[in-house]
């Protein structure tokens, strides 16, 4: 006499033919997530084609070098017109930008997140993160208004102690409208960005990492320099190409600070400079049809910096994966 027993059947396994697909509610979030995905690819590919195209336009009527010409003269007979100044004021400004903000970011994102009492911490935290909301334009009306004449001592005592650097001598008098000025403006415009998404990384430590430490024997430093900080270096790169981002694209504020003009100049306290976003929202309005194609073909160059300053933020992040709260 047999006996049989009657097992249920065994589930397919996950990613093997017949395995089950999930439930309606999956395949419609699955669908709706890829489909975000293709749509930013397409948006980013049609204002890559757009630009491309009108600057195409602008370039074949130019009679100077697009990339060495230091004027910007596009109704002019013949039309000549460059982004040397442009790119350089950009690339400048948001350096030292980032100079500034950064170091000081990642600062408060330690005291807030590690020292500071809890009581103080929130309220703090708080502070900062309303930063990232006031306009851009209350901050042009600011820096024109209080920074730029406040600026001038600071200047002055720059080229009295370091203008043997070249870089902080002051050549020219005049009110603190420079690049340098620009550059303070957009490090206190990028603090919150960077404050905010390092002190989330620097929140994700796991706490057993900072425990053993601490059993060790490690001060309150020591713990962040060997277990907090290298677990949240690549968020901090992350959040300092997110400030960088919004640094090169600043635009109201660095128009209403800067003093623009095309001329590069190595003496940063000196008035002067410009950038691709003041450049492009100073002139758009008065330009002819020529002279706006040849400011989309600025904004390509923006485009294109932009895409390269994350290009590289990504290969630095890939590189030091050892780092990353993934592996932890």
């Amino acid at each position: 006499m047999t006996l049989t027993t009657d097992k249920p059947p065994a589930a397919p396994a996950a990613g093997k033919p017949g395995a089950s697909t999930g439930r309606a509610g999956d395949k419609v979030f699955l669908g709706l997530s890829r489909g975000s995905g293709i749509l930013v690819l397409v948006i980013m590919a049609s204002i890559a084609v757009f630009l491309t195209y009108r600057a195409s336009l602008a370039l074949a009527e130019n009679e100077g070098d697009f990339l060495t010409t230091f004027g910007w003269n596009p109704t002019g007979n013949p039309p000549e017109f460059g982004i040397a100044v442009l790119l350089f004021g950009t690339v400048v400004s948001s350096v030292v930008a980032m100079v500034i903000a950064v170091p000081i970011a990642v600062g408060i994102a330690l005291f807030i997140s590690h020292y500071a009492p809890r009581r103080l911490a929130a309220p703090l935290a708080y502070v900062v993160d309303l930063l990232a909301a006031v306009p851009s334009i209350i901050y042009g009306i600011w820096g024109a208004l209080f920074l730029v004449p406040y600026l001038e001592g600071l200047n002055l005592w720059l080229d009295q102690f370091l203008g043997w650097t070249y870089v902080f001598e002051k050549t020219q008098v005049g009110i603190a409208r420079s690049l340098f000025t620009v550059g303070i403006l957009l490090a206190i415009m990028i603090l919150p960005i960077v404050t905010s998404v390092s002190r989330e990384v620097f929140l994700q430590v796991p706490r057993m990492n900072e425990e053993a430490a601490l059993a060790l024997g490690a001060t309150r430093w020591e713990v962040i320099r060997m277990a907090v900080l290298p677990f949240g270096r690549s968020g901090v790169i992350s959040a300092s190409m997110l400030g960088l981002g919004r640094a090169l694209g600043e635009t109201m504020a660095v128009a209403t600070v800067l003093s623009p003009n095309f001329l590069i100049s190595l003496h940063l306290l000196d008035p002067g400079g410009g950038t691709f976003a003041q450049n492009i929202a100073a002139k758009f309005d008065e330009a002819n049809q020529l002279g706006r194609d040849a400011l989309i073909a600025s904004g390509l160059v923006l485009f294109v910096l932009t895409l390269l300053v994350n290009g590289a933020a990504r290969l630095i992040i890939a590189r030091r994966k050892e780092y990353s709260g993934a592996n932890a």
